[in-house]
């Protein structure tokens, strides 16, 4: 299953905008509330300049991007826990997702109305959290009980999950969420168990006017002081602006840039942040007239790597053949690469490199 991010926020922040103009879909927009209702789904091309790169060096009739997958979750509401809104509905859609993209609302639209009234990003921010924190709450209180049942039998293991279970319970019911807690390396397996909407990583998106490239307003500001103060990234966008830049065509889109003096759009950034925030890195392949870029987790091995391509190399797998990518650009060719012993042969326990360049053997 691929890993995904998934787009939330209050309603009429901005999110079925920013999903268009990054998925190039139609989601449904609208000036009122809950519009979406079933999570809208597109795959989006991850930019790396080292991709073109290689093309320019390999020549080939097909280059291939590394994908990343968002979906654009309903407008959650204060009350969300208890039902309100779209409620359950809600949580249970971003249960699902891997990652948050949490899109604040840092701009004025007479014509869009904000539920909780005035634009306050703050306030906003705090609404979502504490909805996912009294999800999680719920689910802690559940196993609690659970744990304190086997805790009764004389297990030890329970003693010591429920030191953990209590602290983390005092941690949400303060108003912190879950991810903001410094936990052991058994703590985190624990946690990994419980599956908390709190303890995801997020990615803090404020979605202001074109003019807040220029100087930052106090809403941005706010936005960007919330996510360090939580450990959190968080980035700018413009999502009207991008959605006028992303109307235009490939030409006019690099002559716009060009003009700005930026070598990437807010879009392209988002993109390259998320892939980051799901912890995944890049290796490419270079077979018959295809260069391709493929997307694992971080310490992913090269048995484990092989097998992103097809199964059959996973359980046949002899070794791989490694070229770091700033050696090949470097020095122009693989086989001026080969000849400077600056190839790697490398076992199925070889932990890939973000920007390897790797060929498998295997027994077919």
């Amino acid at each position: 299953m691929p890993l995904t991010c998934g787009i939330v926020g209050l309603p009429n922040v901005g999110k079925s905008t920013i999903f268009n103009t990054l998925t190039n879909s139609e989601a449904l927009i609208a000036k009122y509330p809950f519009s979406t209702v079933e999570p809208n789904i597109g795959i989006v091309d991850v930019p790396d300049a080292r991709l073109k790169k290689l093309g320019e060096l390999f020549h080939p009739k097909k280059l291939t991007p590394a994908k990343i997958e968002f979906i654009d979750i309903a407008g959650l509401v204060k009350g969300a826990s208890q039902g309100e809104g779209l409620g359950n509905k809600f949580l249970s859609h971003i249960r699902d997702v891997d990652a948050i993209i949490h899109i604040v609302r840092c701009f004025k639209e007479p014509d869009v109305g904000h539920i909780p009234g005035d634009i306050n990003p703050e306030r906003d921010i705090e609404i979502a959290n504490t909805e996912l924190i009294l999800a999680d709450i719920e689910i802690i209180e559940k196993r609690l009980d659970k744990v304190d049942r086997a805790s009764k039998t004389g297990d030890k293991r329970a003693d010591s999950e429920m030191g953990f279970l209590r602290k983390l319970k005092d941690h949400l019911n303060i108003g912190n969420v879950a991810r903001s807690l410094i936990i052991s390396d058994k703590e985190n397996e624990w946690m990994k168990d419980y599956f908390l909407l709190s303890s995801k990583p997020v990615l803090y998106v404020a979605n202001g006017e074109e003019s807040d490239s220029k100087k930052l307003s106090p809403w941005i500001e706010a936005v960007f002081k919330f996510a360090s103060k939580e450990g959190a990234k968080a980035i700018l966008i413009s999502g009207k602006a991008e959605a006028e830049i992303a109307s235009l065509s490939e030409e006019e889109r690099m002559d716009f840039l060009k003009e700005l003096s930026i070598e990437t759009t807010s879009l392209d950034r988002l993109i390259r942040v998320s892939y980051e925030l799901l912890g995944l890195i890049t290796f490419f392949t270079v077979v018959g007239e295809e260069v391709r870029a493929w997307s694992i987790p971080q310490g992913t091995t090269a048995e484990k790597s092989a097998g992103k391509i097809h199964s059959d190399m996973e359980k046949g797998f002899i070794k791989a053949e490694i070229m770091k990518y700033k050696d090949l650009i470097t020095l122009g060719s693989p086989q001026e690469v080969k000849h400077r012993g600056l190839l790697s042969i490398e076992g199925k326990e070889y932990i890939i490199q973000d920007g390897d360049i790797a060929f498998f053997r295997f027994h077919a």
